[in-house]
């Protein structure tokens, strides 16, 4: 009997388990009808930036030494390879300067925000003249500046193209692009530009997409993070921040709380195409209204034939064999039916076009003569 009694007991206890887990699991459901999640809910952080956390472009002349017979001869690396001697010491006329293994060249870096002297940042290296390759070249000392004309890094080392170029006799192999390289790290930074954060009373942010909805849901979860009206839209890109008393010496921190903030952000129904590459990009939120569509293609092909004609053997003295073209001519029309086309999800729009089986260039017409109709409800962008 306890056997049997025990056994009914652990049947009544998992029977409640299975009962509680459903009551559990319909709730959830109630829960995720009644609230749904926001699915392009992002952080701040991705979507916009503060003034002035930037970057800064550098750019500055210099010389690569080391080329195997790959570089230029021009005016720019004659006269920079004269001034490096006379630097130490050497007085050289340019003119007597004959060498392929030298390359005068743009040295460009980009500074990350609030960079501190000594740290290293990648620098870019292209060729100014008619040099062939800068592989296994050496950027010698070159100071970069900013558009004040101030030094704020220098660079120098040895340079990575990612290719190669081998061959000769009027045989040749080349990889990649030979006459622009990259050194990592091969920038220190001597001076960091001035910048505070804010004027200590207010700081601004900057949205990455100007977008009225955006910039309001953004100023509406700040206040909401912060308990009171401290974030206001100035425009559809700039939301201005009142630093409360209790950040006033801890603006990092408060930086930090506002870009963790997930607000939703509004996408607008936009179609993107580039006809160079026939790539279309259609977003989430494009519908097409009910229409029909008929599409078709023309194609015409002409096709040359050479033929040899021979003069038979009584032909009149004087006769020569000729080359006689026969052309020929075809057009094929291919039947178009009209095919209705509609869709309020994106999922609906790709069915309903992949069901007129075009290609990606007849797509292309396709939306834009949609766009013209007025059926297209969403921006069309070509880039």
């Amino acid at each position: 009997m306890k056997n049997i009694e025990s056994r009914h007991m652990g049947y009544n206890k998992d029977a409640d388990d299975l009962h509680k887990g459903l009551f559990v699991l319909m709730i959830t459901c109630v829960v995720l009808l009644l609230f749904p999640s926001q699915a392009l809910a992002d952080r701040i952080k991705n979507i916009a930036n503060f003034e002035g956390v930037r970057s800064n472009q550098l750019i500055g002349y210099g010389l690569v030494m080391g080329l195997p017979g790959t570089g230029d001869t021009g005016l720019a690396t004659e006269q920079g390879i004269a001034n490096i001697l006379q630097r130490m010491g050497l007085t050289v006329n340019p003119s007597d300067i004959k060498t392929k293994d030298a390359a005068a060249v743009m040295v460009t870096a980009s500074l990350p925000p609030f960079p501190k002297p000594g740290a290293r940042v990648d620098a870019q290296v292209s060729a100014m003249g008619d040099a062939t390759s800068l592989q296994g070249g050496t950027l010698l000392l070159s100071p970069l500046k900013g558009p004040d004309g101030k030094v704020y890094a220098l660079a120098q080392g040895p340079i990575s193209i990612g290719g190669f170029i081998g061959g000769g006799g009027g045989t040749s192999t080349k990889k990649n692009h030979l006459t622009t390289g990259n050194i990592p790290g091969g920038a220190i930074v001597e001076f960091e530009p001035q910048f505070t954060l804010g004027d200590g009373k207010e700081i601004r942010l900057f949205l990455n997409r100007p977008d009225f909805t955006t910039a309001f849901e953004v100023a509406k979860k700040i206040n909401e993070t912060l308990a009171s009206e401290y974030a206001a839209t100035v425009d559809p890109t700039t939301i201005q921040i009142k630093i409360p008393p209790q950040y006033k010496e801890r603006v990092v921190e408060l930086i930090a709380l506002v870009e963790g903030i997930d607000v939703a952000v509004d996408i607008p129904a936009r179609v993107i195409i580039n006809e160079r590459t026939g790539t279309v990009v259609v977003g989430g939120t494009v519908k097409i209204a009910p229409v029909a569509i008929s599409h078709g293609n023309l194609t015409v092909e002409i096709k040359t034939e050479l033929q040899v004609s021979q003069p038979s053997s009584f032909a009149p003295k004087g006769a020569e064999t000729v080359v006689v073209p026969k052309k020929e001519v075809k057009v094929q029309e291919q039947h178009a039916s009209l095919v209705e086309v509609s869709g309020v999800t994106l999922s609906e729009v790709v069915q309903a076009l992949n069901a007129l089986g075009v290609t990606p260039r007849d797509l292309i017409s396709i939306l834009q003569a949609l766009r013209a109709s007025g059926a297209l409800r969403a921006e069309l962008e070509i880039i």
